[in-house]
């Protein structure tokens, strides 16, 4: 597997500084385009938690050889899991959260060490809180219409979050139906009115929605903004669309909504709310202003403050 290191570093891949205390990193393949690493490290230095974080490219195949070798290491404040790892790492886990028994995904594992070194590894998912900063921060409404696009673990923790908004409904758009299953078993344990669309109704979906989360990989939305664009006349005044892909920027899905009106929450939003909430878990007592490391994580990714 591959070590990504930032030029800051000064160290060769895969070599742990001894300087720090101890380590974290953001799992994921790809990874090298991570922002996590800026988050984690201006948060790490504004509370003084003496702890390395860097990026570790690792495949779905290489998952458990990684396990196995964290497993047999201390010092290891926390890991931030993303695509494509983020249900696969479920399965590695000794105790998970309520939450990510019902999404089936995580984004974060926290390691537990007893007395005589050995490791409990805890799973959680932060991506829900993540995604409800977001929407707050950029607007949106109690009791609104939802829209949902695309199907993926994201999707499921969107679900979650719309739930946490009460929506009207909310309509789930993606390209093969059948793959629904598992934000349909979410939006009914939650009591979230929930239909399920295909494809081709999305433009007619998002029309009338106050509140729009598109969780789909970057440019994938591409032929919808294209339709939305298309529209004569449309006016998304008071709609609020949250993009989670973050590069490039803006989408095209994110300047169509724009130039009608729209209120348009940039990806990163969910991915520094989320990384607060992962900071929370990995620094413990270290971590005690919420508002103070919000800033200075939208200053190491050039986000307004709050």
């Amino acid at each position: 597997m591959q070590l990504i290191a930032g030029p800051a570093d000064g160290v060769a891949e895969g070599v742990l500084p001894a300087a720090y205390q101890y380590q974290a990193a953001v799992l994921g393949h790809p990874i090298g385009h991570s922002r996590s690493p800026a988050l984690h490290r201006a948060a790490y230095e504004l509370i003084g938690f003496d702890c390395s974080y860097r990026a570790i490219d690792v495949t779905v195949d290489q998952l458990p050889q990684f396990v196995r070798t964290l497993r047999s290491e201390r010092g290891w404040a926390g890991l931030s899991v993303t695509m494509p790892l983020k249900a696969a790492m479920v399965a590695e886990m000794d105790r998970t959260s309520p939450l990510v028994d019902l999404l089936g995904v995580l984004n974060t594992v926290v390691p537990e060490y007893d007395d005589e070194g050995r490791v409990t590894l805890t799973g959680h998912n932060t991506d829900v809180a993540g995604i409800v900063g977001a929407l707050r921060h950029g607007g949106a409404r109690e009791g609104q219409p939802a829209v949902i696009l695309g199907g993926g673990g994201t999707a499921a923790a969107a679900a979650a979050a719309l739930a946490e908004l009460k929506p009207s409904g909310v309509i789930l758009c993606l390209r093969d139906p059948a793959k629904s299953g598992n934000v349909q078993e979410i939006a009914r344990e939650l009591g979230l009115p929930l239909h399920v669309a295909g494809w081709d109704q999305a433009p007619s979906a998002v029309r009338t929605a106050g509140t729009v989360v598109c969780t789909l990989p970057p440019n994938s939305a591409d032929s919808l903004a294209a339709e939305l664009a298309a529209q004569t006349g449309a006016d998304r005044a008071g709609s609020v669309l949250l993009d989670v892909a973050y590069d490039p920027w803006p989408s095209e899905l994110a300047a169509a909504w724009r130039a009608q009106g729209g209120s348009v929450v940039h990806g990163l939003e969910m991915l520094i709310y989320q990384a607060v909430e992962q900071v929370r878990l990995f620094a413990g007592d270290r971590f005690t202003n919420s508002a103070d490391v919000t800033n200075v994580m939208c200053d190491a990714v050039g986000a307004p403050r709050r």
